[in-house]
């Protein structure tokens, strides 16, 4: 199959991500009424257990929007609802995305017990532009998200090695967090080779957030040399969590997304990814091929 878009794989649809599928013999009308369901795995030594795939909300992501939160509240509480329905119990917001509200909609009707919330939020590197405390923040982001507590917060995009230096007001903030129970685990997510190298051993990351794909798509090294590097943070009991899977949309043909899930699943080290996924289509296709696949491993 020809490579297309992202333009072009949002207009798929249901029949398109249908026949995408069952040409690659994935899907059946069982499936699309809710066969198989996404399985649950430990997040490292977080003593959190979270499903194989979380719902991201932040694909292309910035100034408070994102092509899921542009959807609109009602659709976007759909598309929340048919994850949950299909075993994705795990939502990933930031900030820089403005879902919470949207994710707060949705949590109206499910059981906050079941689910995990992960959010992210901007740390200035320069400590006098830092103008909310940490505590201040997680004030604001758990009322706009309806919830007590976050399950998983993370400094976003994080650029540089000696972020343990330059953040330390947060650092201590959500460690201070943690132990007040607002908390349950902490970390980053690295958009920088130097950034990860430092959380691979650093004892105050609980999860890193990393980008990889077979296609060093938007990354931060080669997949073998990313995968490495994550397989150590991962001997060291950090838990996993693995984004551009298809490279922000980048490596969307049928060929890449099986690609795409077979290295994220086989080959990456992570221990579960979030997909920016913006139709139920597309979801159930991701959900069909990384269980196939998950089962295959």
């Amino acid at each position: 199959m020809g490579k297309i878009n992202r333009r072009e794989f949002i207009r798929t649809g249901i029949a398109g991500a249908v026949g995408l599928s069952v040409g690659a013999g994935l899907l059946t009308t069982g499936c699309l009424e809710g066969g198989v369901k996404v399985d649950r795995v430990a997040l490292g030594n977080t003593g959190l257990t979270v499903s194989r795939i979380a719902m991201g909300t932040g694909t292309m992501g910035r100034n408070k929007s994102s092509h899921q939160t542009q959807l609109g509240t009602e659709a976007f509480v759909k598309l929340a609802h048919h994850a949950y329905d299909r075993g994705i119990r795990f939502y990933e917001m930031a900030e820089m995305y403005g879902s919470h509200p949207y994710v707060r909609q949705a949590m109206k009707t499910l059981p906050r017990e079941k689910v995990t919330l992960l959010t992210k939020f901007w740390s200035h590197p320069e400590p006098s532009l830092q103008t909310e405390s940490t505590q201040q923040i997680l004030d604001r982001l758990r009322k706009e998200a309806g919830t007590d507590y976050f399950d998983i917060v993370l400094l976003h995009c994080i650029m540089h090695g000696n972020w343990d230096e330059t953040h330390q007001k947060h650092i201590e903030g959500l460690a201070k967090a943690k132990q007040d129970g607002i908390v349950k685990a902490v970390g980053l997510s690295c958009h920088n080779w130097d950034a990860m190298v430092t959380a691979v051993d650093h004892p105050w990351v609980d999860v890193i957030l990393a980008r990889i794909n077979p296609f060093q798509t938007l990354m931060d090294g080669t997949p073998e040399a990313v995968s490495e590097l994550l397989g150590r943070a991962r001997a060291n009991g950090k838990g996993i969590l693995g984004m551009k899977i298809f490279g922000e949309g980048q490596n969307v043909s049928d060929d890449e997304r099986e690609r795409s899930l077979k290295f994220a699943v086989t080959q990456s080290n992570i221990h579960c990814m979030t997909l920016g996924l913006e139709s139920e289509a597309q979801m159930d296709d991701a959900i069909e091929r990384v269980m196939r696949l998950a089962r295959l491993g």
